[in-house]
């Protein structure tokens, strides 16, 4: 799927992802691959999981993919806004699952810390995979989020939040999508060649 010399960052969102969800099967299965683990998963802080984020990608001089699923999509978006130069550099590219609306009226108020959400085009590559009926953020705001980032989109019918109680475990089908955002990074690394 990608050079030996790349790695697979796992950010979960609030709650984190626990040993059914998708993440956890992904974080098995894949090479070279580590979950962002964060001090507190109930209360996420803005600041300390944009610091953890940095801290995970910088840990080491390879470059990395990110796989953020719902908060932790919000959080990537946050740390592009702010990191340095060098610190993006590191990133090929994220797969953003069904990111959560932290501006939406019925958030919860553990996210709302989050908010506002950054509307900068992320400086790497991206595909942004959200759902028809995701309670998180509505297909019309995924479509947004990722037009505002200069993400390539994807919106799965009927998917929910794309999570254990929707049925996401392990989500083999998923890497399809992976292998999509490995394209686009492979394109831009020829255009830029």
């Amino acid at each position: 799927m990608t050079s030996s010399l790349t790695r697979y960052l796992i950010l979960p969102g609030w709650q984190g992802s626990g040993p059914e969800h998708w993440q956890t099967h992904w974080q098995q299965v894949l090479p070279n691959t580590t979950r962002v683990e964060q001090a507190d998963w109930q209360h996420p802080d803005p600041h300390a999981w944009i610091d953890r984020l940095e801290h995970a990608i910088t840990a080491e001089p390879t470059p990395v993919i990110l796989i953020a699923h719902s908060l932790g999509c919000i959080t990537v978006a946050h740390w592009a806004s702010r990191s340095k130069a060098r610190s993006l550099a590191q990133v090929r590219g994220a797969l953003l699952v069904a990111p959560a609306d932290v501006e939406r009226e019925n958030c919860p108020p553990a996210l709302q810390g989050f908010a506002p959400i950054p509307q900068q085009p992320l400086p790497f590559p991206s595909l942004l995979v959200g759902s028809s009926n995701d309670p998180a953020a509505s297909p019309q705001r995924a479509i947004e989020l990722s037009q505002s980032w200069a993400s390539h989109s994807v919106i799965l019918e009927q998917a929910g939040h794309i999570n254990v109680s929707a049925g996401f475990t392990h989500w083999s089908g998923g890497f399809r999508y992976l292998y999509q955002l490995q394209h686009f990074i492979e394109q831009q690394a020829r255009q830029r060649a």
